[in-house]
């Protein structure tokens, strides 16, 4: 081999070398954006994030509406009456005991709650995901209404802990979020467990 011919070799590899790594780089430069891309952006993670909310204000008898992953969620403070009322009611609904699958473990009680008094719901009817409107005044919808939420769309009825009564298009309670309590009057919404808070 010529002293020319080495010469040439040494940057036949050189030029092999640099373009290698340039090239590199420029594919990883042009990867950047499209991976960026499949992240999700700030305002997803925020919509599936969990949701505080302060319910020290909320009155007895009173509701409270906020949004956690694009849906409604109601939050009802409940009074001695109401509570007294999802006892007088079970002969009427479809799953009294809350023991459909649908339901965490600690909404499977009659009050559907973690506390008696504290009702939280996702704020859609179980039929077709129509948004039922509060009516918890006795009579309200029929003279036997004993109070809870009714369904214009197509008339499912639910009492004031969410149950579906028996003979409505509903086929199922309404659903409970995961929740827990922070404290007396703060509520984690999109969380059941102990270790985020």
């Amino acid at each position: 081999m010529s002293k020319d011919q080495e010469i040439d070799e040494g940057r036949r590899k050189f030029l092999l070398g640099s373009t290698v790594a340039v090239g590199a780089i420029g594919v990883a430069t042009a990867a950047v954006p499209f991976v960026g891309a499949l992240l999700p952006s700030e305002a997803a993670k925020a919509a599936g994030a969990p949701v505080k909310v302060d319910i020290s204000e909320l009155k007895p008898g009173e509701q409270k509406t906020v949004i956690w992953r694009g849906k409604p969620i109601w939050i009802v403070r409940r009074n001695k009456e109401m509570l007294h009322s999802l006892g007088e009611d079970a002969e009427l609904l479809r799953d009294p005991k809350s023991e459909e699958e649908q339901q965490p473990k600690y909404a499977q009680n009659e009050y559907r709650s973690r506390r008696p008094d504290i009702l939280v719901l996702v704020g859609l009817c179980t039929h077709l995901g129509c948004v039922p409107s509060y009516r918890p005044e006795k009579g309200a919808v029929t003279t036997q209404w004993p109070g809870g939420f009714y369904c214009t769309c197509h008339g499912s009825k639910f009492d004031l802990a969410g149950r579906v009564f028996k003979g409505v298009p509903a086929p199922i309670n309404m659903e409970v979020p995961p929740y827990k309590f922070l404290s007396d009057n703060e509520i984690l919404i999109g969380s059941d467990k102990a270790d985020i808070a």
